[in-house]
């Protein structure tokens, strides 16, 4: 007997229907030699710092440095603290049970790093020591799977990977527990998250915002004049520019003066425009971010979805190539086109053409290559999908059309003593600007110019004096957010170091849209129309360890090249996870060391242990010293309280007579809080006055 184990039910039946696997079972399929079972994404996890018999938030404590990671089965909010999922441990089991009537076992969750490492902590967390092999592949398609099932790779082969995606998960939970506690220690109060990639990511955020907010425009001012040549009338703007305006002013006189223009060159060339090359993950989230307001996370789950659907290859590709014996699946893909409404004509026109060659490249494809459709037609899709469809099958035609040909003509002309230019373009070929008709965004300044020879003179019909001023750079989008992520070593000042990091963004295509959904999730971000701006948590955050290590977007690029080094075998994992240990101590202490208060509103002493001091939370008031187990919480009987009567409550032991409180038959009554003996919340009701005597 064979076990076969998928990253999700929906993926594992799909496979389990090709290899004649149809008998239903709790948990699993069976049938045909085969036991075709599925996890839930991860069902295993790291264990948290109790695991290791460390007390949480305690300066004593830290950094958290566990000689051997424990894993243990993925946890849920529970009403204390965290317990294991249940519908996991049903799960486990089961798959437990499918792995011990098997003989060896078909690997087929998801083909890249975190798929591997869903696998390898389930198989090690049960203990199993079964032969493994891998299926491998990019696509979901009926055809796919046969063809992976007949070249099934040994399990071995991805030993690097599971090192890479387990030296990540490590160094994260590393990273983020100890700096997440060791500045929630320093603050007093609140739970102030920090992590490998997450913090370097809020700094780009907070950077850019403070830069356009605390940027101070300045004025200049430029000439625009307009002329004519037989029936064709433009404009030509002045080239210099004038940051005094009487100087502006009097340009502009000798200009009127003039009275007319003289052609000084005339510069004809023919430009070409090679096509774009296909999506990785990453420019599809940018495209959908900025043609469709679509978040980094709706993209990859879109994407997710249509490959589920067979209609689209593997989504968490960070390759923009494909190899050459996919390259001659395309003229059967673009056929398939045809068949599509809105790109029928196009795909159509490219049949029998020679395709273009620069999105082919074995040498730069990765686990995968570069984003394409399958050979299935999409049927019924959502809105969103389709859209999202759209892009990726419009994207794979233009990458493999031909150029885009213009002729561009560029003009300088002169009045009085000042230059003026313009540009004019005509479109020769359209190429493969012609799948969208979209066009040359850098092409909006052009105009349509009549034949100009040097030297001519031209009527100067009216002149106008421009004021304008700088601009600063815009706030970060998601589509410009996701570009400065993968780009991070550009951003860099020093040379050296810019050389040495040029490819090294941080986070990978497959976690920067959940890297910036946790910064929603945090309160350290949120969305003013498309722009990300920092709140003032995130703000405040940012204020405390932007000098930090934490926050270094030059280390955290180079732990995604090391990270790369150990999938290619080139770096040893324990080299890797000795200094990202040194690292976690030292910002432990630098963090530690930070002298803060995230204190604001109304604060008071703990009435029950004396050293700490009330924090106040959205929905609880509680003490400072995590010894002291004094909660508030806020609401009582449909009454939510105030900070002022949780004041007079823990400073008085008695509040006042609030009123509106709701007793479990709904009925409203009124009552005092009181704080008894053991520090509990209790009502004190006001005495009833006696009847008046006749």
């Amino acid at each position: 007997m064979i076990a076969l184990i998928a990253e999700k039910p929906s993926v594992a039946k799909d496979i389990a229907r090709i290899i004649g696997a149809t008998q239903r079972n709790d948990g699993y399929l069976s049938g045909n030699g085969y036991m075709v079972t599925w996890a839930f994404g991860h069902l295993i996890q790291l264990a948290m710092p109790e695991a290791y018999g460390v007390a949480n938030f305690r300066r004593e404590s830290l950094p958290i440095i566990p000689a051997d990671f424990q894993l243990i089965p993925r946890q849920v909010k529970a009403e204390k603290g965290y317990k294991a999922d249940p519908g996991v441990l049903k799960q486990l089991k089961v798959i437990k049970e499918v792995f011990d009537q098997c003989d060896r076992i078909i690997v087929a969750t998801d083909a890249g790093r975190e798929g591997e490492l869903i696998f390898r902590y389930i198989f090690h967390y049960l203990n199993c020591h079964k032969p493994f092999v891998r299926l491998w592949i990019s696509s979901l398609t009926d055809r796919a799977i046969r063809e992976g099932m007949e070249n099934l790779q040994p399990g071995e082969r991805y030993d690097n990977l599971y090192l890479a995606a387990k030296s990540r998960s490590e160094a994260d939970w590393l990273i983020g527990i100890n700096a997440t506690q060791a500045l929630s220690v320093a603050a007093g109060q609140g739970v102030f998250s920090l992590g490998r990639v997450q913090t370097p990511t809020l700094m780009m955020i907070c950077d850019r915002y403070l830069e356009n907010k605390n940027f101070v425009p300045t004025k200049f001012w430029q000439l625009k004049a307009s002329t004519a040549s037989g029936e064709i009338g433009f404009t030509a703007q002045s080239t210099a520019r004038w940051e005094q305006q009487p100087e502006a002013i009097a340009a502009l006189q000798r200009v009127k003066n003039a009275g007319q223009f003289v052609v000084k060159s005339v510069e004809k060339k023919e430009a070409a425009q090679e096509p774009p090359l296909l999506y990785d993950l990453t420019t599809l989230q940018k495209e959908a971010n900025t043609k469709l307001n679509f978040s980094a996370d709706k993209t990859l789950s879109i994407a997710q979805s249509l490959y589920e659907k067979k209609v689209m290859s593997y989504p968490r590709t960070g390759s923009r190539y494909i190899s050459e014996d996919v390259f001659e699946e395309m003229p059967e893909r673009i056929a398939l086109l045809e068949r599509y409404s809105r790109f029928a004509g196009y795909a159509a026109g490219l049949n029998g053409t020679t395709l273009n060659r620069r999105s082919v490249n074995d040498g730069k494809v990765t686990d995968h290559h570069a984003l394409i459709v399958t050979e299935n037609l999409p049927g019924e899709l959502s809105k969103d999908e389709r859209a999202v469809y759209e892009l990726v099958a419009g994207r794979m035609l233009e990458a493999f059309s031909g150029k885009c040909v213009k002729d561009v003509t560029t003009a300088l002309l002169s009045a009085g003593d000042t230059g003026f230019t313009v540009k004019g373009a005509v479109m020769k070929t359209a190429g493969w600007r012609a799948v969208f008709s979209e066009q040359d965004t850098e092409d909006e300044d052009t105009a349509t110019l009549p034949p100009l020879q040097e030297g001519q003179t031209l009527p100067l019909s009216g002149v106008d004096l421009l004021e304008k001023q700088t601009k600063p750079k815009p706030l970060h989008t998601e589509s410009s957010l996701l570009a400065t992520m993968e780009n991070a070593g550009k951003e860099l000042e020093d040379a050296e170091l810019k050389a040495s990091l040029k490819d090294a963004g941080i986070g990978t295509p497959a976690t920067r849209a959940a890297i910036i959904e946790t910064l929603f999730a945090r309160q350290y971000i949120v969305r003013e129309k498309k722009n990300l701006v920092p709140t003032d948590k995130g703000l405040a955050v940012y204020r405390i360890v932007k000098d930090k290590k934490i926050a270094d977007v030059e280390m955290t690029g180079m732990w995604e090249t090391a990270l790369a080094k150990i999938e290619a075998g080139s770096m040893d994992a324990d080299t890797f996870r000795k200094g990202i240990e040194v690292y976690a101590a030292q910002i432990t202490a630098e963090l530690l060391s930070v002298q803060l208060s995230f204190a604001s509103g109304e604060t008071c002493p703990c009435p029950k242990c004396g050293s700490g001091r009330i924090l106040f939370y959205p929905k609880v008031a509680k003490c400072s010293n995590v010894d002291c187990t004094l909660t508030i919480f806020r609401s009582k009987c449909d009454k939510q309280l105030t900070d002022k009567q949780i004041v007079e409550l823990v400073t008085k032991r008695k509040t006042g007579l609030i009123k509106g409180f709701k007793g479990k038959n709904g009925k409203a009554f009124d009552a005092s809080l009181v704080l008894d003996e053991q520090f509990n919340v209790a009502f004190s009701f006001p005495e009833k006055k006696g009847k008046p005597k006749k």
